[in-house]
């Protein structure tokens, strides 16, 4: 499940989880509500690497940490669709051009997030509260083990729970055969992921394929996984949808 919701700071509208982990886990996933960048990118884009006004997207960045009371600047990533999750400590030195799709802490106040317009991001963290991830999960980069390198990260004590933010929805996700074929390399179970569509084509559900990777990577709670990016245009942007007219949300944790 998940929750809409306005917020007290401005016009910015967040989506958070509602699921059974401590109020010290700190997760929210924008909207395209509540921002300044003019269409196509209205209103609300985070990414710096679509034809948005910079000034605009540093300004709705600014937005968004002040929408979410975030306690430091968010470790922004280069995401390159792959598997790379980085464990970031103490000692961590961010630099904002580091190429990877996901982070994962134990301290508190380090920002995690992930860029997504289509993709979905995932968040896992443990029943105390004290171990965080956050990963950009694509189709490519489930295939290739993103979900994998990030819950390596946590003890094997750990019990976890993971959210599953806004993605693309299982009725618009057209995939070719080379995709299932995959897919069903890495798992014949995945087949429950995919419906023949038209043309020779097929439906993927990435929410199926992401809690049947999760689930059999080690047992856990998972919630989320219920919008639908490319068909809630008013809420996101897809681009699946727009193409290279669509703009970016973002999903952000923190432990407290």
């Amino acid at each position: 499940m998940t929750k809409l919701a306005n917020n007290q700071h401005n016009d910015v509208k967040t989506i958070t989880p509602d699921w059974d982990v401590p109020k010290s886990v700190r997760v929210y996933s924008t909207t395209r509500i509540g921002g300044v960048s003019e269409a196509p990118y209205n209103a609300l884009n985070i990414g710096t690497h679509v034809d948005d006004d910079p000034d605009r997207v540093h300004e709705n960045r600014a937005l968004v940490i002040e929408a979410i009371q975030a306690p430091n600047t968010p470790l922004w990533l280069s995401q390159v669709h792959g598997r790379d999750v980085v464990f970031v400590d103490c000692y961590y030195q961010h630099n904002e051009a580091m190429e990877a799709d996901g982070t994962f802490t134990r301290d508190t106040g380090k920002v995690l997030c992930v860029g997504t317009a289509d993709c979905l991001p995932v968040v896992v963290a443990n029943s105390e509260g004290t171990a965080l991830a956050v990963m950009h999960a694509g189709w490519r980069g489930l295939a290739d083990g993103v979900l994998q390198s990030g819950l390596a990260h946590f003890s094997e004590t750990d019990q976890l729970h993971a959210w599953l933010g806004p993605a693309i929805g299982p009725e618009a996700f057209e995939v070719g055969k080379e995709v299932v074929d995959l897919f069903l390399s890495r798992s014949r179970e995945n087949a429950a992921a995919f419906k023949p569509g038209q043309g020779g084509k097929f439906m993927a559900d990435i929410y199926q394929l992401a809690r049947l990777q999760l689930n059999r990577l080690r047992p856990m709670k998972i919630t989320g996984g219920d919008h639908c990016t490319y068909t809630e245009a008013d809420l996101f942007h897809s681009f699946r949808r727009d193409g290279a007219a669509s703009g970016r949300m973002g999903t952000f944790a923190w432990l407290e």
